[in-house]
This record gives structure tokens, C-alpha cells and sequence, in this order.
């Protein structure tokens, strides 16, 4: 006997009506919005990466990600390339495009090729084809202070602004002047005196051993002195006496009178005229008062001219031991007779 048999049927399919019943179809979604929900999707996607030390197949897959983006957006008509290449990491800028030292970058992979800090929304200094931040560059590359040997922010050396859309605001920057002098370069505040610490004004400087000295500290310290007034010798001066003096002060010490006939007398290291050096020599004739140079005759403790020991009433020349004094003067015999007698 033949059983009716009966398969199980879904509630809602039982439910239906035995005609058709037409079901209405999706509307298709635009490239735009196509590409909002791939955009969308990746970026859910990369917030559940971890943001440090990504291991390499999660960047794999990243990678993968991106590849398959790029296939769905070329099946929607849409050509997804690419805005260059980043020389930092050497993958192709999807995003954001940065372009620096003539290459394009990700903002984020152009650093400091020292310290690593990005340089996307700063100033940076280039050197040797790579990019330091402020610091870093004047650190390796700027001359150095011969004074306090930190570095000099040149003025000759402006930093250079990334090409960002649109471009960032630069910060102020005070950047320094550089002095050469004494064939090293300085802060122009810290050239100044070796010695008192003075700016130096319009007389410039002076130099001794490397270091700079304002005039008068320099003559002060290092010109020679006058033997005659201790002052420093600058221009004319003349050599005598084992030193050197400024021509008005090589003079007789007793009269101050110059040395006409360019000779003169030493006396304990001090020039004299003829005069007054044989005054401080005990050798001036007691009869003229002028200097016994040759044959001198003592007597009575002076000294005289052979010609000039006389009898002083008679003017008689005078034998030593054949006189006889009288106060100061000589006189011969006959005429201290004739006289005192």
C-alpha cells in the first residue's frame, strides 16, 4: 500500500503563495561609493594591526591588502595609480605625497637622517643629499666658535622649506651672523678682548699668540717701554743703552737737552750731556768749568787744566807743590807773601 510521504518545509516557504512573486534587485553602487567602502574597509583592517614592531607577514598582508584594492579598483573602471614612489621606504605613495631634496616621500618617512624626527611640517637643512633637522645639522656641519666652540647658525645657510599641499608655516627662525678672523670663525658677541673683555670699536684689533687684544691692552702688555718716560713705543723710537726710547725722551737726565751733535755720555745706564756727565764725575776744570778730557792737574782735591792751575793774583802758571792756598784759591809764593804776609 502505497504511504503518502511528505518532506518538511520551511515556515516561510509554506507561507508563500503558489504564483511567482518578482524580487527586486539591488541598485548598482557607484565607483565613488565603491571605492569609500574599499577605503573604508582597509582602514577598519589596519586598525587592527598593531602600530609598532609589525611583524613581516602582517606587513605581508598589508601589502596583499593593498594589491587587491588596487585589482578591485581597475575591475570598477577606476585606474588607482600611484602618486610616486617614497624614497624612504621605496613603495608607492597612495596617500599624502611629499616632495623634498627632488624625490617624492611619504610625510612620514622623511626624517632627520640623525635622529630620525619627521620633517614634514618643519624647516630641515640639507647636506650631502640628505635631510637634518636644525639642531642635528648645526651640530655636524656649522662652523664652530673659536671662543665658546659651540656651533654658528649661519646666515649663509637658510633652511629649506618642505613642498607640502599646501605648504606648512615655517617657524621663525634667529638665525646667527659668523665672523672670520685670525683665520677662525666666532660669534660676533664672543670676539672681544683677550684681556679686558671690550667689544672692539673702530681701532680693530691686535693680535699676539692667536688672540685678539683691543689697542691698548696690547700695548699695555706686549709694546716695548721708553727707557726715559716707562711709556709704551709705538712708531719713532731710537735703540741706546740696551733699550729703546721715543726720540723726545733721549735727553741729558740733569738739563733735558737733546744731543745735538749725536753723542752723548753713560752714566749708570742714564745718557748725559759732556757737561753735566763730568760734573756727576767730579771732572770739571775748578778754573774754566769745563770738562778736563786730557792731562788733568789735582790739587786740593779739584781738578784744573794743565793751563788753567795759575797763581790767582798774577795768573802765573802754577807748579803742583809749588803753591800756597788761601781759601778756594791758589796763589804762587810771592804773591801770598806779598798778599797775607
Amino acid at each position: 500500500q502505497s504511504q503518502n510521504k511528505w518532506k518538511p518545509q520551511h515556515p516561510l516557504l509554506s507561507a508563500m503563495s503558489s504564483s511567482p512573486i518578482s524580487v527586486p534587485k539591488p541598485q548598482p553602487m557607484t565607483a565613488a561609493q565603491e571605492l569609500d567602502e574599499l577605503l573604508d574597509d582597509l582602514g577598519h583592517t589596519e586598525s587592527k594591526l598593531p602600530g609598532q614592531g609589525a611583524s613581516a607577514p602582517e606587513e605581508a598582508s598589508l601589502d596583499n591588502m593593498l594589491g587587491s584594492l588596487t585589482r578591485d579598483l581597475q575591475e570598477l573602471g577606476i585606474t588607482a595609480a600611484p602618486a610616486g614612489v617614497c624614497a624612504g621606504c621605496r613603495k608607492p605613495i597612495a596617500g599624502k605625497v611629499l616632495t623634498a631634496l627632488g624625490k617624492t616621500w611619504h610625510p612620514e618617512h622623511f626624517t632627520c637622517a640623525h635622529c630620525g624626527q619627521e620633517l614634514d611640517n618643519q624647516p630641515f637643512f640639507e647636506h650631502g643629499g640628505r635631510a637634518y633637522c636644525e639642531e642635528d645639522y648645526h651640530q655636524a656641519f656649522s662652523p664652530r666658535c673659536a671662543y665658546c666652540a659651540g656651533p654658528i647658525r649661519e646666515v649663509n645657510h637658510p633652511p629649506r622649506q618642505p613642498l607640502l599641499p599646501p605648504p606648512a608655516a615655517s617657524p621663525h627662525l634667529f638665525l646667527q651672523k659668523v665672523l672670520t678672523a685670525l683665520d677662525q670663525t666666532w660669534h660676533p658677541e664672543h670676539f672681544f678682548c683677550a684681556h679686558c673683555g671690550k667689544v672692539f670699536g673702530d681701532d680693530g684689533f691686535l693680535e699676539r699668540s692667536g688672540k685678539p687684544y683691543c689697542r691698548q691692552d696690547f700695548l699695555d702688555m706686549f709694546a716695548p717701554r721708553c727707557q726715559g718716560c716707562e711709556r709704551p713705543v709705538t712708531d719713532n723710537y731710537l735703540s741706546a743703552l740696551q733699550g729703546v726710547w721715543h726720540l723726545e725722551c733721549f735727553v741729558c737726565v740733569e738739563c733735558l737737552s737733546g744731543f745735538a751733535g749725536g753723542s752723548f755720555f753713560e752714566l749708570e745706564g742714564r745718557p748725559y750731556c759732556e757737561l753735566h756727565f763730568h760734573q756727576r764725575q767730579g771732572t770739571i776744570c775748578h778754573g774754566c768749568g769745563r770738562p778736563v778730557t786730557g792731562r788733568c792737574i789735582t790739587a786740593a782735591g779739584r781738578k784744573y787744566h794743565p793751563e788753567h792751575f795759575t797763581c790767582t793774583y798774577c795768573l802765573g802758571r802754577l807748579q803742583k807743590g809749588t803753591f800756597r792756598e788761601w781759601g778756594d784759591k791758589m796763589y804762587c809764593h810771592a804773591c801770598y807773601d806779598k798778599l797775607f804776609l
